[in-house]
């Protein structure tokens, strides 16, 4: 009995198997520079659209077609990426003075070296980037996806799964914090409207 359930299942899931590598390769470019904005870095950004697209197949069940896609992906991402903000805010901070307790000492990138980095100067300039990647990842989403990617309160609703006022709210007040940011490190460089 059990059996026949899990061929019935696996064959529906590889039935559907082509239609999700079609959308996963129409979708990927949108997917790595949505988390590229999300994330501020390359390899975070890969990252997380392998994590993405990990997930979104293993749910792929619950995908009604008649929808778009890259909303239902978005959702997925956003998901994904502020659980992981809030895991990492949870995360102990130590010193980089201190020892690592093996006797070794701790490795430091330098950020001018990232391979990243021209890639991050052709899709938003560094200030903006820093300046998106420095708010609350609600407000940071809520703005990327509307300016960014130009999605409507609607949408970005039914992505972060929340209400269009608390769209509105979140939008409002990422670009606050947007602009004061621009405002504080770079006087008179930028003109930003909020």
């Amino acid at each position: 009995m059990i059996a026949s359930w899990v061929r019935t299942f696996v064959q529906g899931r590889e039935d559907r198997r082509p239609l999700f590598e079609r959308l996963m390769t129409e979708s990927y470019r949108q997917a790595f520079n949505m988390a590229l904005r999300l994330c501020g870095s390359s390899t975070e950004a890969e990252d997380l659209v392998q994590e993405t697209y990990v997930r979104a197949y293993r749910f792929f069940y619950r995908y009604d077609e008649t929808l778009p896609f890259v909303s239902w992906l978005y959702r997925i991402m956003v998901n994904i990426h502020i659980d992981d903000v809030r895991r990492r805010q949870r995360l102990r901070t130590v010193s980089l003075d201190q020892s690592t307790g093996t006797g070794g000492s701790w490795e430091v990138g330098d950020k001018n070296a990232l391979a990243d980095s021209a890639l991050m100067e052709t899709t938003l300039e560094e200030p903006l980037q820093l300046g998106l990647k420095s708010m609350n990842p609600e407000f940071r989403t809520a703005v990327v996806l509307a300016d960014v990617e130009g999605m409507s309160y609607e949408e970005i609703a039914e992505i972060m799964d929340t209400s269009v006022g608390t769209v509105r709210s979140r939008i409002h007040r990422g670009r606050r914090q947007l602009k004061e940011y621009l405002e504080r490190l770079y006087p008179g460089q930028y003109e930003v409207t909020a």
